[in-house]
């Protein structure tokens, strides 16, 4: 039984972060009653959950919404992550998004017998006939149980590190060599510290070639729009960076400032860190993957006759260091001096308070393009939703305007000839406008 003090809205969108804010502005824009709920601050992770130093990956041109451009961003420079969170509630000012902060969901559930869902808040309970999830996939921090509290080595993850005085004296080992592993590695490297980097599989496009940015040839050669990774590419990492004015990440230039290189951690036994001999492997299928986009793109040159200058020394890969050729297995950690170690190994999903029928064995989102195996529940912001591009910033737009369609489509069926889900309060679809042929494939082929 439903609360009768329930506040009732039509869609209830939980998270204010980039796919919240771009899930609201769709509904905007096709009049439909929602509320965003989010338990801090708008774009919060991009505040209190990255390094002092991030900047966006992608350049200011290509790393935003269609409706707002950076105004105080050279459109190929890289926005810091303060000005990322910033632009996000302008965005939301602009198009006077109504979302409510400070308010945290513990709980979502479907009204039995009855249309919608009951989500029990901080704030109260709130009523909807729909429920969009867009807290995305980055939300537990995952760090992989090798090294136990007891060691006396400083633990943190890559969510937690700000900078490198944060961090006790000594080497530092980093866990994960996608963009936020070698970024971190690579500024405390700079900061004068001994580093070992572990480098796992990885994807590593050039940052620019030939004149171009990496995100405006992925777009040109048509890889954003890949739906499925390569076989066994699945949790495979970008290895890109926007620090210094965007540079290409490559390993040997890493090995070169004095990080050693090692293969993906294992285990840890009695004082002693164990390392795969995965390494060479990682860095050749990084290459690969870095020459195949020269490769598309060249080929897309000479296809279209597109003026772009030669680069031929991108193509110049030196020799692989001798910490690759010759890999470190184990490493005594007390005798190498790391006194800690920074995870960044990614994150796991938590959708603990989404008590529906929506989530397989391992709590993961049961989905085809964000719309749920729950009727009236959808997701937003998970790693390839609808293709490669679904978790950056303009990838997760495009995918909230995908569900606000489906959303806009159910509420056309249930405005056929006044039809009413009873559901304590909730308001029915009468005047939402009947679905067309174009909108549903039954009715075209009826």
């Amino acid at each position: 039984m439903s609360s009768p003090e329930a506040e009732v809205t039509e869609v209830l969108v939980i998270g204010a972060g980039q796919a919240g804010v771009a899930m609201s502005e769709h509904l905007t824009a096709r009049g439909i009653p929602h509320v965003v709920l989010e338990r801090n601050r708008i774009a919060e992770r991009w505040r209190s959950e990255r390094w002092d130093s991030l900047v966006a990956n992608g350049p200011a041109w290509h790393d935003r919404f269609p409706g707002l451009e950076f105004d105080d961003v050279d459109p190929d420079e890289f926005a810091p992550k303060e000005r990322v969170a910033a632009y996000f509630e302008a965005y939301a000012e602009k198009f006077d998004l109504p979302i409510r902060t400070g308010v945290e969901v513990t709980s979502v559930r479907r009204n039995e017998g009855r249309g919608g869902f009951i989500a029990e808040t901080s704030a109260g309970a709130f009523e909807a006939r729909y429920v969009v999830a867009a807290t995305g996939a980055f939300q537990l921090p995952s760090v992989p149980p090798i090294v136990p509290e007891e060691a006396g080595i400083s633990q943190i993850h890559s969510s937690q590190y700000r900078n490198p005085q944060q961090l006790p004296e000594g080497a530092v080992l980093v866990v994960g060599a996608g963009s936020s592993g070698v970024q971190i590695a690579d500024e405390l490297r700079q900061a004068g510290r001994e580093v070992f980097l572990a480098v796992g599989p990885h994807d590593r496009p050039p940052q620019r070639y030939r004149g171009r940015s990496f995100v405006w040839w992925l777009g040109t050669l048509g890889l954003w729009e890949k739906s499925t990774p390569a076989e066994g590419a699945e949790h495979v990492t970008i290895a890109v960076s926007g620090a210094g004015g965007g540079q290409t990440i490559d390993f040997r230039n890493l090995a070169a400032s004095g990080i050693t290189l090692l293969g993906r951690a294992n285990s840890y036994a009695d004082g002693v860190m164990s390392f795969g001999s995965d390494l060479a492997r990682n860095i050749r299928r990084g290459d690969e993957n870095y020459l195949s986009i020269l490769d598309e793109a060249d080929a897309y040159i000479a296809r279209t006759g597109i003026d772009l200058p030669e680069e031929p020394a991108a193509r110049e890969l030196g020799p692989l260091p001798r910490c690759v050729t010759d890999p470190i297995l184990e490493i005594d950690v007390a005798a190498a001096g790391i006194t800690s170690i920074v995870w960044a190994t990614g994150f796991r999903v938590d959708y603990g308070w989404l008590q529906v029928d929506a989530l397989d064995e391992r709590g993961l989102p049961r989905h085809e393009r964000g719309v749920s195996a729950e009727p009236g529940v959808y997701f937003l912001g998970l790693p390839w939703q609808s293709h490669r591009g679904s978790t950056f910033i303009w990838g997760v737009w495009h995918d909230a305007k995908f569900i606000a369609d489906k959303i806009e489509i159910q509420r056309g069926y249930l405005a056929y000839e006044g039809t009413s889900i009873p559901a304590a309060g909730l308001p029915t679809a009468a005047g939402a406008p009947a679905p067309t042929a174009a909108q549903s494939p039954q009715l075209a082929s009826a």
